[in-house]
């Protein structure tokens, strides 16, 4: 599956000219109050007018297939419907159609999907980041619980699948790590070593359909939404094919070198077995996990390195992941 990774400032300003004419299809007017939230995989608009708000997300060129968005929304309005996890619903636009196409001037192959509209707000470390750790493992360990069992028509849903080649492989969906940024030949080499241990280790663990299978793949900070004190998680863009205990991994995104992660850890996995069980061997297997995504953030850092995230956390990323590596490779685990 190939991706086209790099958006630039002139395709945004393409994305954002062509808003205002496509409001139509879920019944706004352009006459809707706009405002960008966010530029990254895709970009994401809150639309208001009359009482009314919801969250508009316009597809990257080139990322998902019309049936792959398909299969993921399907995914959330069967987690909606069999679970208590909050997540934003999608809207059907005027004809009854989830996704819609978005006419750009960029070519026929934009899709749009519309959100309600979540309250909340994303945890930071001002907020009691163990407790909403504590709960994301209880609604982690229910969606891994509810994917065990859903089907989409009798099949497998056609969503990515996150295995090694496809993040630190030979076909890396986010982008080579070692184009990363801030990576020298000296850095490359040292996440190199890393990599090699988290293969091995991956080899061993297996992809036994109990430890591997469909997950939401970005449970980050940014998806996550606190109201009232109850998480909720939106964004399931890159739901696929992994391991399930890479959900943690990807909960850790940016902040895995932070001194407070074991204890995030450690909630996390309360919540988890509040739900059902984990075995000795994976949560064994936790700290090779936050690797792995760590190391696959500094590919996406390089291929997204147009992005206001890539900017804001700098060059700095990857040689700070080096240092990580070099606890995992003495200890095997980031925890201690």
């Amino acid at each position: 599956m190939a991706y086209e990774l790099a958006v630039s400032d002139a395709d945004l300003a393409v994305i954002d000219a062509a808003v205002p004419g496509n409001l139509w299809r879920w019944g706004f007017s352009e006459a809707a109050q706009v405002r960008l939230l966010n530029h990254s995989e895709n970009t994401t608009y809150r639309v208001d007018e009359e009482g009314r708000c919801c969250i508009l997300r316009v597809h990257r060129l080139g990322y998902h297939s019309q049936q792959a968005i398909a299969a993921e929304l399907d995914w959330v309005a069967a987690i909606e419907r069999d679970t208590s996890i909050r997540t934003a619903m999608p809207i059907a636009g005027t004809d009854g159609r989830l996704v819609q196409p978005f006419p750009s001037g960029q070519g026929d192959g934009r899709y749009s999907v519309l959100f309600e509209f979540l309250d909340g707000e994303e945890p930071g470390e001002e907020h009691d980041l163990p407790e909403s750790f504590e709960q994301l493992g209880s609604i982690t360990a229910t969606l891994h619980e509810h994917s065990r069992g859903w089907v989409r028509d009798g099949r497998r849903p056609a969503r990515p699948v996150w295995d090694f080649e496809r993040t630190l492989g030979r076909q890396p969906i986010w982008g080579d790590f070692r184009d990363g940024i801030g990576v020298t030949p000296e850095v490359a080499a040292h996440l190199n070593q890393g990599v090699a241990r988290i293969r091995s280790r991956l080899q061993r663990y297996g992809t036994n359909p109990k430890r591997f299978g469909l997950v939401h793949a970005d449970l980050r900070l940014a998806n996550l939404l606190v109201h009232e004190g109850r998480v909720g998680v939106i964004d399931f863009d890159d739901c696929g094919y992994s391991w399930f205990m890479y959900d943690l991994g990807s909960a850790l995104s940016f902040i895995e070198h932070k001194d407070y992660v074991p204890a995030l850890v450690e909630a996390w996995v309360r919540g988890y077995e509040q739900v059902q069980p984990l075995a000795d061997e994976d949560v064994d297997m936790l700290s090779t996990f936050i690797m792995l995504r760590r190391i696959l953030l500094v590919g996406w850092l390089g291929s997204h390195s147009e992005t206001d995230l890539a900017a804001e956390i700098g060059a700095e990323f990857a040689p700070q992941t080096c240092e990580l590596v070099s606890r995992y490779l003495h200890r095997e685990s980031l925890l201690v």
